[in-house]
């Protein structure tokens, strides 16, 4: 069966964003279900996959960012209000067996993403 990770890479700073808030949600009844809340290890990652095994199902999913907090607490003088502050990643699983790797690249002015596996 597959699974679902993430990681996030602080491109401003050049090294991973430890610390950051991800809140982890699934469409459901048009709208998103909050499935948890993570933050990010020392290395940028969550401890274990958002998703593995028998969980893993193909659907809508939403990875919430929340870069601004992040910046902030790294000591980043942000503008009121911060260009970027909660980054919203919505993307698909149509295939449950696969390995899907969703990783954020950010920076306070721009971000970028893409699958991994």
């Amino acid at each position: 069966m597959g699974r679902l990770t993430t990681h996030v890479l602080d491109t401003a700073q050049g090294r991973p964003a430890a610390g950051m808030t991800i809140e982890f949600s699934v469409r459901a009844g048009g709208g998103w279900r909050l499935i948890r809340t993570v933050q990010t290890n020392g290395d940028g990652r969550t401890d274990e996959p958002l998703l593995a095994h028998d969980a893993m199902r193909a659907g809508e999913y939403q990875l919430v960012f929340h870069a601004g907090d992040y910046f902030r607490r790294a000591g980043v003088a942000l503008p009121q209000p911060a260009f970027l502050d909660r980054v919203p990643l919505q993307f698909g699983i149509a295939d449950a067996g696969a390995d899907y790797h969703v990783p954020l690249l950010c920076s306070p002015w721009s971000y970028s993403t893409y699958r991994g596996s």
